[in-house]
């Protein structure tokens, strides 16, 4: 299956925020959200960064309460993994194992941002995938025997 593919049963919804963005607006956005990262744009809607739960936390572990106050510039992940909507699940999962995280934002074919897949998209579409190929199977044993 391609990322395509998850992304008409998921929808390609991103939340964004700009690089000025304080640590504590993004905090609170990925918790009212309920998301675990969020897509770094410029003024233009390019991306520039991802932002994600683990940046959070790394942050403050160093900075205190004190990194609440500064931009997500400061601690977004600037060398973005990205995926196309081409890319099949397998691909998705090694990348995502590889390189470990769990989000990845999603390019077309006009290197244009068009939505974001998490790791919780990949292992649900892996299980359906999964349990459409053993009922076929059950199908072909059931006509056969």
């Amino acid at each position: 299956m391609q990322v395509i593919q998850i992304l008409r049963e998921k929808g390609r919804d991103i939340v964004s925020l700009t690089s000025e963005t304080t640590l504590s607006e993004a905090a609170r956005l990925l918790a009212r959200k309920r998301i675990g990262a969020v897509v770094v744009r410029d003024h233009k809607g390019a991306l520039v960064g991802i932002l994600s739960e683990r940046d959070v936390v790394r942050a403050i572990a160093e900075e205190s309460v004190a990194a609440l106050a500064r931009p997500v510039s400061a601690y977004m992940t600037r060398a973005v993994a990205t995926c196309t909507e081409l890319d099949t699940v397998d691909e998705l999962m090694e990348m995502m194992t590889q390189g470990r995280f769990r989000h990845l934002p999603v390019l077309d074919d006009s290197n244009q941002l068009c939505g974001l897949v998490s790791i919780g998209d990949v292992v649900k579409t892996r299980i359906e995938e999964t349990v459409r190929e053993a009922a076929s199977l059950r199908q072909y044993i059931a006509a056969a025997g």
